[in-house]
């Protein structure tokens, strides 16, 4: 039990990082590219919503469903660097950096899962 205390208090205590991740269908080349502040555990959420045929992406969840867990690539493609500068406001620099990688990687309409515009989560 002592343990499971431990790695409770670990956890809490663990910084989350804000990023950009991806994910892609390796097989239709379809992505969703969003932005979280808590990169990591946001990743860890689709990963467990789609294994357990909960996700709110219907068109994500469909083709998971058909191509399989395997055909998926979950990827952190981009991390807030920290600053000390206390004019330094993350959430609008995460916002760019979503914005940025979406011109890179394709993940609207057809070519992908995104929505027009979504806010970091």
């Amino acid at each position: 039990m002592t343990n499971n205390k431990t790695l409770k208090r670990q956890y809490l205590e663990t910084k989350t990082r804000a990023g950009v991740y991806t994910i892609r269908n390796q097989i239709t080349g379809r992505a969703l590219v969003a932005g979280s502040t808590n990169v990591q555990g946001t990743l860890n959420r689709h990963r467990f919503e789609l294994q357990h045929r909960q996700h709110r992406n219907a068109r994500l969840a469909q083709d998971w469903v058909e191509h399989g867990e395997t055909n998926f690539l979950f990827e952190v493609l981009d991390m807030v660097k920290p600053s000390l500068d206390p004019a330094f406001n993350a959430t609008q620099e995460l916002e760019m950096l979503v914005s940025l990688w979406r011109q890179e990687i394709p993940c609207v309409g057809e070519l992908g899962y995104d929505e027009p515009r979504r806010n970091p989560r």
